[in-house]
């Protein structure tokens, strides 16, 4: 089932570690709005009394942080990195993966050799902010080696304070 954001059908957000996208886009986007969708009704049926559960990730989300931050920047229009069997970059995009804490996760904005990935990332990862806050993630921008930046991501209310830049 198409939509599925719990993790039983055959739908699966793009996480930038995977291959190329070479589908109907079309269909692509349909089945992205779909899962989209089911997960705006999870949090809705999962919310807290009194709070507003249409912003806030329901438990679902928090168990599963890479699958939800990945369809939450699929949804936003980013456009996700890829591999190639042998694992080399084919394509610029961000790139999500589990972070040190549980329920958080880095976003990357990765490409293959010469892309120009790096000069890109500034820009490209605010717009990845940007797009996870509008669904209740926060996004922290932090510096790592070789000057390279990268988010922390976490549910909304739980980051530690500012990072780096």
């Amino acid at each position: 089932m198409t939509g599925d954001p719990g993790g039983k059908g055959a739908f699966q957000a793009a996480t930038g570690d995977g291959p190329p996208f070479t589908g109907d886009a079309e269909q692509r986007s349909r089945e992205v709005r779909s899962a989209l969708d089911g997960l705006r009704q999870i949090r809705r049926l999962t919310g807290t009394p009194g709070g507003d559960s249409g912003t806030v990730p329901a438990p679902w989300e928090r168990r599963q942080p890479v699958r939800a931050v990945a369809l939450a920047l699929e949804a936003g229009g980013l456009a996700a990195s890829a591999v190639d069997a042998g694992g080399t970059r084919t394509a610029t995009g961000y790139r999500v993966r589990a972070g040190e804490r549980p329920a958080t996760t880095v976003v990357e904005w990765l490409g293959p050799p010469g892309s120009g990935a790096a000069g890109q990332e500034a820009g490209a990862l605010a717009a990845c902010a940007d797009a996870l806050g509008r669904l209740g993630w926060e996004a922290l921008l932090y510096k790592g080696p070789r000057g390279r930046r990268f988010l922390e991501v976490e549910p909304a209310g739980t980051a530690a304070g500012p990072g780096p830049s």
